[in-house]
């Protein structure tokens, strides 16, 4: 059998089989596409009512144009008007600002006043008495020295008894007078007034009599009289030696008299000695020793010599009764 009648039967049966396939394919696309179809209507749902729009007022007329829900820019503040220039020969005439009235948020209250609440004393609690307090020349801590009974029970003939509570009275403080300096006045009378007059008008001394004792001769107060200066009773610092640092510390007896003329009574020297030994006991012993009794001219600073207490003062009565 020859080669070309076969190709004529495959040929021929080829064309017999294509109908069927195609008429297979088509059939497969058309039930594809009608499940498809009907999936697609089966997810698709009704779309929902819409709710009447109302009706609108008949005063207001309905906006065509849908309102616009993007907030509106907020307007740029305008620039405020520069002054114009004025002209050379004119000034600016300033208009007057109107007065604004102050916001109740400016205006306060004044603050309530507060009353102190006076407290009543109490009948039991009397009120305590005012403190008093007196400054002297001396810048020491207060540590004084009490009085002591030395010579309460002795016969004095010049130191009273209210003189001797005088001398006891005054605060004085311990291991302060470690000097006790012996003067003249160097006039022939006067005591402890007319001294004091003459130190505080004449030599304008701010605390008066420059010493803290007088003994008087018998002229202006009595012979052998001890006067108690202001100087002692506050136990202020003296102005009888040429010594800021001295005076701090020692003590001033002054006897009225001119010794360069005349010597000292014999009851000056008698009261002199009993106001030295007083003296000591009251103001205390300082390292074991009692206060040094001096002649103004042995204490003084070499720089200012003086010959006070005078030539006819018994120096050596002096050094013997009270080394």
């Amino acid at each position: 059998m020859s080669a070309r009648p076969t190709v004529t039967f495959l040929l021929c049966a080829v064309a017999a089989v294509l109908p069927s396939l195609r008429g297979t394919a088509q059939s497969d696309s058309e039930e594809t596409r009608r499940r498809f179809l009907k999936a697609r209507e089966e997810q698709v749902q009704p779309p929902a009512k819409r709710p009447a729009p109302a009706q609108a007022s008949p005063s207001k007329p309905k906006d065509s144009k849908p309102k616009d829900t993007k907030p509106k820019p907020k307007p740029k503040p305008k620039p405020y008007p520069l002054p114009k220039k004025p002209s050379s020969g004119t000034a600016p005439k300033a208009s007057p600002a109107a007065p604004t009235a102050p916001s109740p948020a400016q205006v306060q209250p004044p603050p309530p006043t507060v009353q102190p609440v006076k407290e009543k004393p109490s009948a039991q609690t009397p009120p305590l008495p005012p403190v008093v307090v007196e400054k002297s020349g001396f810048d020491a801590k207060p540590n004084y020295q009490p009085s002591s009974f030395f010579g309460w029970f002795s016969k004095w003939r010049y130191l009273t008894k209210s003189l001797r509570e005088e001398i006891d009275r005054a605060p004085v403080q311990k291991a302060r007078w470690r000097y006790i300096v012996v003067h003249n006045s160097g006039t022939r009378q006067g005591n402890a007034k007319a001294f004091d007059f003459y130190h505080s008008k004449v030599r304008k001394m701010s605390n008066g009599l420059a010493y803290h004792f007088v003994i008087g001769n018998g002229t202006s107060s009595g012979d052998g009289q001890i006067e108690v200066g202001n100087r002692w009773k506050k136990q202020i610092n003296g102005g009888h030696v040429h010594s800021d640092y001295l005076n701090n510390i020692a003590l001033g007896i002054c006897l009225v008299g001119d010794f360069n003329q005349e010597k000292p009574t014999a009851k000056q020297l008698e009261s002199l000695d009993e106001l030295i030994r007083y003296l000591r006991q009251r103001t205390g012993k300082i390292d074991g020793k009692w206060a040094s009794v001096k002649a103004h001219k042995d204490i003084n600073p070499p720089k200012w010599p003086t010959d006070c207490p005078g030539s006819d003062f018994p120096y050596a009565w002096l050094r013997n009764r009270f080394e």
